[in-house]
Parts: structure tokens; C-alpha cells; sequence
């Protein structure tokens, strides 16, 4: 069973920023420091993490074409104080998307309440949620009648 710990991923719960890397259709990758969030739930396996932005922010275009992201503890200015993880970033929706929202703002709490109250008020923006996972590279499976 997990612990739903950030250590998990090389990176304490208590870090306040995340540095997420996402890549470019060139593979030039892209690092934009994030806050996060463990997501504490028991189950098999390392921790999801879940970070928020903007719905048209190129974060989301990058990942919707490319699942493909490092991670790193980091500064507010992304600095990056930890060593790189690969991981699998998806967006998310419905249940999970509100699961890694409440996750945020409590760990950022009242920053982010704060936050939302001026975006409602002055820049209405859909939110986007992204949950990170492990990299898992997948082996192709050598063809039928091959011999290895």
C-alpha cells in the first residue's frame, strides 16, 4: 500500500513548488515552476500528484500532445533543489479534478482561496487539472514466431 507521500517522487509534502517539465512538439522541453499536491488515498503504488493552471495555458496543449513530463523540487523562481523524476502527466476531469482541487486548497490555504476570489473577479479562466504518475516505458512484446 502506499502513503500517498510526495517522497515518493524524491520530493517532501511539505515543498511548497514543483518544477514541471513538458515538452514542445520539437522535444525541446518547457520547465514552468507549480504548485502540488500528494494525493493521500491508500493504494498500489507511488502517490499521485496534482497540479492546477489555466485551461488554455501551454501546459495543457503540451501535454494533450505529449503525455510525457519530469518533475523536480524547486523554487518560487524554479530553481530546481531536487533531482528529476520522469512521470506521465494526464488531464483530468470530473471526480478527480475535484479531488486534486480540494487537495490544493487546503495545502495552500488561504493563498489560494485568495487567488481564486481575484481570478472570479477579474479574469474568469477555466481550470485545469494535471495528475502526474510515474513514467512507465512500455516494452513492445516481440512479434509472434520471433525468437528472442
Amino acid at each position: 500500500m502506499r502513503n500517498g507521500s510526495a517522497r515518493d517522487w524524491g520530493v517532501a509534502a511539505d515543498e511548497r513548488y514543483l518544477s514541471l517539465e513538458t515538452f514542445r512538439r520539437n522535444g525541446a522541453g518547457v520547465r514552468t515552476p507549480v504548485w502540488f499536491v500528494a494525493d493521500d488515498t491508500p493504494g498500489d503504488g507511488p502517490a499521485t500528484l496534482y497540479v492546477y493552471t489555466t485551461a488554455d495555458s501551454m501546459k495543457v496543449k503540451r501535454v494533450r500532445r505529449n503525455s510525457a513530463a519530469r518533475i523536480a523540487a524547486c523554487d518560487l523562481r524554479g530553481g530546481v533543489t531536487g533531482p528529476w523524476v520522469e512521470a506521465e502527466a494526464v488531464l483530468v476531469e470530473g471526480a478527480a479534478f475535484d479531488r486534486g482541487m480540494r487537495l490544493l486548497n487546503r495545502k495552500y490555504r488561504p493563498w489560494k482561496q485568495v487567488l481564486n476570489l481575484f481570478a472570479r473577479l477579474f479574469r474568469p479562466k477555466p481550470r485545469a487539472v494535471i495528475a502526474l504518475r510515474p513514467r512507465v516505458d512500455r516494452v513492445p512484446l516481440p512479434e509472434a514466431g520471433a525468437e528472442a
